[in-house]
C-alpha cells in the first residue's frame, strides 16, 4: 500500500469523525445524549417546543442523577436541561426553528443518523438473512430489467415471471392453501423492513437541511445585491430540482411522495402494518420493533410532512426578501449598525465620558409637494341653492320628507302665550299633522320653553298615506313665544 493510498484513507477517516454524527456516538456523553433524543423525540413527535424540551431533559438528568449514574465518572454533563440543549444546537445535534409561532427543536439530520446506527446496533442481532440478501437480489434484478435495451430478452424475462406466478396460482387452486412462509422466516422479513423504514427520518431530514441551506445562500445573494435578483432565483429554482433529482436524499423523498399523494395507498399500507401485527410470528418481536412497524406510515408520513414544510418555508422567506429588498436602504442600515457598535466600543472603557443627548435631531425632509396634478389654485366651492329655488318634483316625496317647520311656527305664533301641546298638535291641519311633524313640535315648544306635567297626553298622527298612529307622552306646557333671559 502507497504511503498516498494511505494518507488519504487517513484523511477520510479524519473527516468522518469530525462530522456531528460520529461526535455525538463517540463524544464523552455519548450514551446520555442518544437516550435523551430517543426520549424527547419518537415517530409522532418530530418537534419539541424549547420550553417542554428544557423541563423534560431537565427531569431526565435529576432522574440519572438521583440514580447515582453522575458519581465516578462524569458520565452525565453538568448544568440545566436549558444549558445542554443550547449545546446540542452548537454543535450541530439538534436544530432551533420557529413553527407557527412556536420556538421548537428538531433533531438534525446528523443526530437521527446517529440514532440510526445506535438503534441498528444495539436492537438486537444483525444477519445476513434470506430476506435481506432477496432485497437485494430484487433490486439488481429490477435494476437490470429497467436497463434493459433488448426486447427480446425483456419479453423472456417477463415470461419467465408468469410462468411462475401461473404457476403459483394454479398450486393454491389445486391445494386451496396458500401456504404462507414459517414464523422464522417472516420474522426476518420484519427485521428487514424496520431496517430499511429506520433509515427513511435521516433522509428527510438532510433534504430538509438542504432547502434550509439553499434558503439562506439566497437571502445572503440577494442582501448581498452581487448579481441580479432574477439570476439569484433561476439558481435557487435550479438547486431546488438538483435536490431532488441528482441525491439518493432527494430521489427517497420523491419515491415517498409519490407514496403519500395516493390517500388510498397509504391506507392500505396502514391497514397492511396492523395485519402483520396480528399474524403469529409478530409475538417474537419486542414492543419496541412491533411499535416502529407499527409507527412506518406514520413515519412516511412526517418525514414528507417536514420537507414540504422546509419548502414552503424557503419560499416565503425569499418571496418577502425579493418583495422588501432594498439595496440602498440596507447600506444605509448597515453603516448606521457599524456606526452605533463602533459608538459602543467606545463607550466600553471605565473612564469613558458619555455626553447625554439633550434633544432629539430634526429629520430634513426636504420640500414637500403642496399641489397634485393640478396647477390652479384651490378654489371655494360653489355656494348652495337657495331653498326656495328648489324644484320638487314629486309631491308625494315631500309629504314623507321631515317636519313642517315653517308651517308649524306659524301655527305656534298665533297661539296663546301657554298651551297644551297635544291639544296644539290635535288642531293642527291634516297636511302638518304626521309622525313626524310630532317630533318638529316638541322641538319648537322645547326651544321656546315647556313644563311637564304629571298626567298622559295622547295623540293621533295622521301618515301621507292615510294611516294613523297613536302616539302616548306626558303632559307638557308650551310657550309660543321664547321667554327672555332678564324674567
Amino acid at each position: 500500500m502507497t504511503g498516498s493510498r494511505a494518507e488519504a484513507a487517513y484523511a477520510r477517516a479524519v473527516t468522518a469523525f469530525s462530522t456531528p454524527t460520529l461526535d455525538l456516538l463517540h463524544g464523552r456523553f455519548a450514551p446520555f445524549v442518544v437516550a435523551s433524543l430517543s426520549l424527547l423525540f419518537n415517530a409522532d413527535r418530530a418537534s419539541v417546543a424549547v420550553a417542554d424540551a428544557h423541563a423534560e431533559l431537565a427531569e431526565v438528568l435529576d432522574e440519572l442523577r438521583a440514580a447515582g449514574y453522575d458519581e465516578d465518572d462524569r458520565r452525565l454533563p453538568s448544568g440545566s436541561g436549558r444549558d445542554v440543549c443550547r449545546n446540542w444546537v452548537r454543535l450541530g445535534w439538534l436544530i432551533q426553528q420557529i413553527d407557527d409561532d412556536v420556538e421548537v427543536y428538531r433533531l438534525s439530520a446528523h443526530a437521527v443518523a446517529a440514532l440510526e446506527i445506535s438503534g441498528r446496533t444495539g436492537g438486537g442481532r444483525t444477519r445476513v438473512s434470506n430476506s435481506r440478501v432477496r432485497t437485494l437480489l430484487d433490486a439488481v434484478d429490477h435494476l437490470s430489467v429497467s436497463a434493459e435495451v433488448d426486447p427480446v430478452r425483456r419479453l423472456s424475462r417477463l415470461y419467465a415471471e408468469r410462468e411462475l406466478l401461473d404457476a403459483e396460482i394454479a398450486r393454491i387452486h389445486d391445494s386451496g392453501h396458500a401456504y404462507p412462509a414459517d414464523d422464522e422466516e417472516l420474522l426476518e422479513e420484519a427485521e428487514n423492513v424496520l431496517h430499511l423504514a429506520r433509515e427513511l427520518p435521516a433522509d428527510f431530514t438532510r433534504v430538509a437541511e438542504s432547502l434550509r441551506a439553499m434558503q439562506r445562500d439566497v437571502v445572503a445573494h440577494l442582501r448581498r445585491d452581487e448579481r441580479p435578483t432574477s439570476e439569484v432565483l433561476r439558481e435557487y429554482l435550479q438547486r431546488a430540482q438538483d435536490v431532488m433529482q441528482s441525491t439518493p436524499e432527494g430521489r427517497a423523498f420523491a419515491g415517498a411522495l409519490r407514496l403519500i399523494g395516493d390517500p388510498d395507498r397509504i391506507d392500505a399500507l396502514t391497514e397492511q402494518l396492523r395485519g402483520l401485527l396480528d399474524q403469529p410470528f409478530a409475538r417474537m418481536l419486542d414492543g419496541t420493533q412491533r411499535a416502529e412497524l407499527d409507527a412506518i406510515a406514520r413515519r412516511v408520513e412526517l418525514g414528507v410532512e417536514e420537507v414540504l414544510a422546509a419548502q414552503r418555508r424557503a419560499s416565503h422567506v425569499i418571496t418577502g426578501q425579493v418583495k422588501t429588498h432594498d439595496p440602498l436602504r440596507d447600506r444605509q442600515i448597515d453603516d448606521l449598525l457599524r456606526d452605533v457598535i463602533a459608538g459602543l466600543h467606545g463607550w466600553s472603557g471605565p473612564a469613558a465620558v458619555v455626553d447625554p443627548v439633550r434633544s432629539m435631531p430634526l429629520i430634513d425632509l426636504g420640500h414637500l409637494r403642496q399641489t397634485t396634478s393640478d396647477i390652479r389654485p384651490p378654489r371655494a366651492p360653489a355656494p348652495l341653492t337657495d331653498a326656495d329655488d328648489v324644484d320638487f318634483l314629486d309631491h308625494d316625496t315631500r309629504a314623507w320628507g321631515g317636519p313642517r317647520y315653517a308651517e308649524l311656527e306659524a301655527y305656534v305664533a298665533g297661539l296663546g302665550s301657554d298651551f297644551d301641546l297635544a291639544e296644539a298638535f290635535r288642531a293642527v291641519p291634516d297636511a302638518a299633522r304626521r309622525p313626524v311633524d310630532l317630533l318638529g313640535l316638541l322641538e319648537i315648544a322645547h326651544r321656546n320653553g315647556l313644563a311637564d306635567g304629571d298626567g298622559i297626553s295622547t295623540v293621533e298622527a295622521l301618515r301621507p298615506d292615510g294611516t294613523t298612529r297613536r302616539f302616548a307622552f306626558g303632559t307638557v306646557t308650551a310657550r309660543s313665544t321664547k321667554e327672555d333671559a332678564d324674567e
